[in-house]
């Protein structure tokens, strides 16, 4: 059992103080992912991923008591915390926009782009959550990898499946990702 796993289950039996052992051990890796996904986002963003960490880790140690099975939960987790926040982030600023137009998605690259507007981190989450309807375990791994910034090894390794699967995966997700944004802007431009 790693120590992350350990100090998870301590928390989980109550021991509020196992949350300060918590921090030093995976803010390494949450900074890392936090600073490659502020990395793709747009000149003049307001959040920072010191500040995206720090929200996260407060989301997840929050009031209500979270049982994780083990480390690759935990940071399962803590991307779809990342993700909330930066959707809820997105959707701030498109509140105050005033006679803005969606900015169509570029279909046309090889991978999920969520480098662009806060539109479009918006119209990328409602088709992500549009797919864990249909499959939630793929969506996990478009989370982990889009939204977390690992590597397909990181996330076979996490999730416990082979590379290839998750390349599989994640093809696949990419082809219904794609659909489903493609008929978002259709029926947005009717």
């Amino acid at each position: 059992m790693s120590d992350v796993t350990r100090i998870l289950n301590a928390i989980e039996q109550g021991d509020l103080r196992s949350s300060d052992e918590l921090l030093p051990l995976v803010y390494e890796e949450l900074r890392y992912i936090a600073a490659r996904k502020m990395s793709k986002e747009p000149a003049g963003h307001t959040l920072q991923a010191t500040a995206l960490v720090h929200e996260a880790f407060i989301r997840l140690l929050g009031s209500d008591p979270v049982k994780w099975d083990n480390r690759g939960h935990f940071f399962s987790s803590a991307a779809e915390a990342m993700r909330r926040i930066l959707v809820e982030n997105a959707r701030r600023k498109q509140s105050q926009k005033r006679g803005g137009e969606y900015e169509r998605v570029n279909l046309d690259e090889l991978t999920i782009s969520i480098t662009g507007p806060s539109d479009d981190i918006i119209t990328v989450s409602e088709a992500l959550d549009k797919l864990a309807t249909r499959d939630q375990a793929v969506a996990e791994l478009v989370k982990l990898h889009y939204f977390s910034g690992l590597t397909l090894d990181q996330v076979a390794q996490i999730q416990g499946i082979s590379r290839r699967t998750v390349a599989k995966y994640l093809s696949y997700a990419r082809a219904w990702l794609r659909r489903e944004i493609s008929g978002h802007e259709t029926s947005r431009s009717q």
